[in-house]
């Protein structure tokens, strides 16, 4: 209490604290960098991450895009070719006049060669530049080349998607905060019983959520994802704790003449309340940090110190802003909309084994669907893009026109034979779905000496080290048949350089299908081991956590197994933290409602009385709180044309009526059915089993 009270006391300084703060934090938010290359989130021990940092570091060359040109003679291709050779970022450009003199007829060239760079009417261009995929510097080379080429030639590979999804990103962003603050702002008016609080929540919400995103300045980088969904999540798992002081404050007021001796109360029951509600939530994002694909570990930590944020947010500015706006506030309350629950409460009880069959009925299928839907997400970063971006569109020229969906790079020995390597590119060009492996060896052919080629052409594909192959395939990054093809590169590449390493897009893909199958088990493992544990401790019992988890667990199943039902396919990381954040954001309902019954069945009510008073109770705080989650992400889900966004958007609202909607029918039941093994098995509640009268 003695905090509680410091806090009323300091309540005018509190709050010019916290809007000194937004200044820093703006400057933090703006000096933080954000990654859009989902491949750097790759473990360092793996081969293809250090094969990328080997080609980067002592080859000189990072990123890697084809150009192609449509309908343009070859003298202005070549003229664009050393415009494009001036970009700053751009190490190299290898094009067939590179090999022989543009006077040379086509026709006269080698039929591989011909076949590599042209089409009856488009010919391409390989582009390498001296720095990584994604970085800044790569992303400004890809618009200036593309602002050099002009509409006729389009601009593929890994960083012309990352380019257009920054782009897209940067759009949308102050779009998706707009929608979720409006849709959030309108179910608190129609929900809460005041029309200026809400304002006043979303004042202390905004507040904490620039200072969480300010402070991710110290992490020196965040995701995209983290970037477009943190704020987001922030506004819809921290307005819980904002309700639950406005409702305590509200009844304190009753009991005490005094305003500040009723907010200093409130401040303390609300404290005590939050604790156990944001730490399942923190527990939820913390586990995200033990996936080895990194992006969760920024998930993680940026949402689990949101959520911390949110806790401090609501006991420290929030009172400040309420009892500094106390006199507009009493002007301004109205009834609430929702309708009181005594009903609702009775029908649920009476017929409660109606709701235990509807339970056992939905885990099959339910189950079933989750499954279906965690074999068939993507990993092709390409699918959750717009198809009328300009990557997409370029790598659709790039399949069509010249059958290539992907390609890989070879870095081996330089002291390799020639003979060696000839015969290896020989078994690689009969792998399936390879279009052609080009390298020294392959453009040279059997009888012509290496000495006949530029030097500057033996410096792209050539150092003292190592030696430099490109493989062009017809399968997609991320396909079931570009994973078995690798399989089949790596095994001939590794009998005659078993130091040798495959790189590229779909190299990374496969190694990112691996890492993350792993990842879902054990962040699954976690965030329920962890919440079980802090249930069992607030709960005092052994046998509601398992009630409990059990049927948000159901809830999970339902939300992430309709996708299957529905024909619709995930992006690989949504299942990953849907599963989740929903458990650790959502469980807090069932944690209310399960308190709220073991404090009526502590009071001497039976079970069913004690079930009737809990749900008139908890119903319309349990509302607002699903409700509130669902209106911040739903809008964000039909807007975005980023799929990632859209979907974990569409999960997070989904999930969060799901699971509101369980907490309230499916949860009283198995609290009913269950009374006496939860009265034995939890502390304290022994005494309210009756004993047996003959």
């Amino acid at each position: 209490m003695k905090l509680s009270k410091a806090i009323v006391r300091l309540r005018v300084p509190i709050v010019i604290l916290a809007l000194i703060l937004m200044i820093p934090s703006a400057l933090g938010l703006l000096g933080t960098r954000i990654n859009y290359d989902m491949l750097t989130y790759l473990p360092e021990t793996m081969d293809t991450v250090k094969g990328q940092n080997i080609l980067l570091d002592e080859f000189g060359k990072g990123a890697f895009s084809f150009i192609i040109l449509e309908d343009m003679p070859d003298k202005d291709v070549a003229a664009l070719k050393k415009q494009v050779e001036k970009v700053e970022q751009v190490d190299s450009v290898l094009w067939y006049n590179d090999l022989a003199d543009i006077s040379i007829p086509k026709e006269f060239l080698p039929d591989k060669v011909y076949s590599a760079f042209n089409t009856d009417h488009s010919t391409i261009m390989a582009v390498f530049f001296n720095t990584s995929t994604s970085s800044d510097e790569t992303m400004d080379a890809i618009r200036e080349i593309r602002s050099i080429t002009g509409e006729k030639c389009f601009v593929c590979g890994l960083s012309a998607l990352v380019t257009d999804l920054k782009d897209l990103c940067e759009k949308e962003e102050p779009i998706y905060v707009g929608i979720a603050v409006l849709l959030a702002l309108a179910a608190m008016l129609l929900l809460l019983d005041n029309w200026l609080v809400p304002f006043v929540f979303l004042l202390s919400i905004g507040m904490m959520i620039l200072l969480n995103l300010g402070t991710n300045f110290f992490l020196g980088e965040i995701s995209y994802i983290t970037k477009a969904l943190s704020a987001v999540l922030q506004l819809a798992v921290t307005m819980d704790y904002s309700i639950f002081l406005w409702h305590a404050y509200n009844e304190q007021k009753q009991l005490h003449e005094d305003k500040k001796d009723a907010m200093a109360v409130a401040i303390h029951q609300t404290f005590l309340s939050v604790i156990g509600s944001s730490v399942t939530t923190i527990a939820g994002f913390i586990a995200l940090c033990f996936m080895t694909f990194t992006l969760g570990r920024d998930l993680g930590i940026v949402m689990a110190k949101g959520v911390l944020f949110g806790v401090i947010g609501c006991i420290t500015v929030l009172p400040s802003l309420i009892l500094i706006l106390d006199k507009p506030l009493s002007k301004l309350s109205h009834r609430s909309l929702i309708p009181n629950m005594k009903k609702l409460s009775s029908g649920i009880v009476k017929i409660f084994p109606v709701f235990l069959i509807i339970f056992a009925l939905l885990i099959v299928p339910a189950l079933y669907g989750y499954t279906q839907t965690n074999n068939e997400v993507y990993y092709d970063m390409a699918e959750c893009l717009p198809q009328e971006m300009d990557f997409v569109i370029a790598n659709t020229k790039l399949s069509e026109d010249f059958d290539i969906s992907s390609t890989h790079m070879v870095l081996m020995d330089a002291s390799m034979s020639s003979k060696d390597v000839k015969s290896m590119i020989a078994e690689m060009e009969n792998v399936d779905g390879v279009k052609y492996v080009l390298g020294i060896e392959s453009l040279l052919g059997s009888t012509v000496p290496e000495d006949i080629l530029p030097e500057h052409i033996k410096g792209v594909l050539e150092n003292d080290q190592y030696k430099l192959m490109l493989i062009n395939s017809s399968y997609h990054s991320a396909s079931d048949a570009v994973g078995a093809q690798i399989d089949s590169l790596n095994e001939i590449l590794h009998r005659y350089d078993p130091s040798g390493m495959l790189i590229g897009e779909a190299p990374c893909m496969k190694d990112m299908i691996d890492t993350t199958g792993h990842d879902f088990e054990v962040v699954n493992l976690v965030s329920i081991i962890a919440i079980f544990i802090i249930i069992a401790l607030v709960e005092r019992s052994l046998s509601l956590p398992f009630i409990l988890i059990a049927v948000i667990e159901l809830g999970i199943f339902i939300n992430l197994g309709l996708p299957h039902y529905f024909g619709q396919s995930l992006p690989f990381i949504a299942p990953i933290c849907i599963s989740t954040i929903q458990l650790g954001a959502t469980v807090d309902y069932a944690i209310l409602l399960t308190t709220r019954y073991k404090a009526e069945r502590l009071s001497g009510a039976d079970k069913k009385e004690s079930m009737r008073t809990t749900l008139t109770a908890s119903i319309p705080s349990i509302l607002v709180s699903g409700f509130g989650l669902f209106a911040a992400t739903f809008g964000v889900a039909l807007y975005s044309d980023i799929d990632i966004i859209s979907s974990m958007c569409m999960l997070l609202a989904r999930g969060a009526i799901i699971s509101m909607v369980l907490v309230i029918f499916i949860l009283p039941a198995l609290l009913l059915l269950c009374d006496k093994l939860v009265c034995h098995t939890t502390w304290g509640m022994k005494k309210c089993i009756k004993p047996i009268t003959k």
